[in-house]
């Protein structure tokens, strides 16, 4: 790929059935205006042009639910979620990891760049989340805290549908012991999560924890893309690529969810 040029050609948004009765879009770096190390759709402000973000931001929305007000919070890796009754300036955004909410129109969107984006929806409720879940979010709680914020808006977690999108996957996702330790120190069943590497080391699954722990909190459905944001360097941001890689910066790309 010539990062020189941007991601050129339109908008790739993956769907999932059990989001079917919602707006929704698991998107990449297909499809925008971005050069550089962050070519293409990349969603976040933090090291690009202000312009090239925002224009992104406006082909990511009308991608999914035109016209609709797209929101984001200021992700942190807490388990933090925000209940949205109306819209704020980009500049506003809360510090927080997750969103829901019960009002059509409004476009709830999450940033990643390995970390496993989940969309939730209720069909029966129309109550939708949508939460940014890397390991500390994971370990901390952010998917649980999402499904209650979803309850209190009048949502039951036997008919809520979660998919979990394009992250790292377990191939490409190298950990130290130490970091094993965190997991099953806490729960021994989360050692399912890691296959043994070199010493000192193991391969973490966060798509699959991610799942599991959804399921286990009573989550009705529950399924995964599959999609290793590693691995595809003309599909997806990877924080972890681009570090190995050297690079100076990286883009992200953006989930979202609406009602209609």
């Amino acid at each position: 790929m010539d990062k020189g040029l941007g991601m050129s050609g339109p908008v790739e948004a993956l769907t999932h059935a059990a989001l079917a009765g919602a707006a929704h879009g698991f998107l990449g770096r297909r499809g925008g205006v971005s050069t550089g190390l962050h070519a293409g759709l990349n969603v976040s402000y933090s090291e690009d042009d202000p312009a090239h973000t925002a224009e992104n931001r406006r082909r990511a929305g009308d991608a999914v639910l035109p016209g609709a007000c797209l929101l984001t919070c200021f992700q942190i890796h807490s388990p933090d979620v925000v209940t949205v009754t109306a819209p704020w300036a980009d500049a506003d955004r809360p510090k927080a990891d997750a969103l829901v909410t019960s009002q059509p129109g409004l476009l709830l969107g999450v940033l990643t760049a390995d970390c496993a984006p989940v969309l939730f929806h209720d069909p029966q409720a129309g109550v939708i989340g949508a939460a940014h879940t890397g390991w500390k979010g994971a370990i901390g709680g952010v998917t649980d805290r999402t499904i209650e914020a979803m309850e209190a808006l009048g949502a039951d977690r036997a008919r809520i549908a979660a998919v979990v999108g394009p992250c790292i996957a377990q191939a490409s996702y190298e950990v130290d012991a130490a970091f094993e330790v965190r997991f099953t120190a806490s729960d021994p069943d989360t050692e399912r999560f890691f296959k043994a590497g070199r010493a000192g080391h193991s391969w973490f699954d966060l798509e699959g924890y991610v799942a599991a722990r959804l399921a286990g909190f009573g989550v009705g459905t529950v399924a995964m893309l599959g999609d290793d944001t590693y691995a595809q360097d003309e599909r997806f941001y990877s924080f972890r690529r681009a570090t190995h890689a050297g690079e100076a910066g990286y883009g992200r790309q953006i989930s979202l969810i609406g009602l209609r």
